[in-house]
């Protein structure tokens, strides 16, 4: 997980509905479980940042209404 913070939003995304589609699928340990739940964590909140980051651009560039 180190080099997350450079995982595209799209990788992040994709990957984070594998973790979803494995979670519903079910049949983990509970460990697996768990620690495919805090990687989902992991990459929704990259993928928050990815989309705060772009907010913050858009609203920048916007003009005074």
């Amino acid at each position: 997980m180190a080099g997350d913070k450079k995982l595209s939003y799209e990788a992040a995304r994709d990957e984070l509905a594998e973790v979803v589609t494995a979670l519903e699928t079910g049949g983990a340990t509970l460990e697996e479980s768990l620690a495919m739940w805090e990687r989902g964590e992991a990459l929704a909140k990259i993928c928050q940042e990815w989309l705060d980051g772009a907010r913050a651009k858009l609203e920048a560039i916007k003009p005074n209404s």
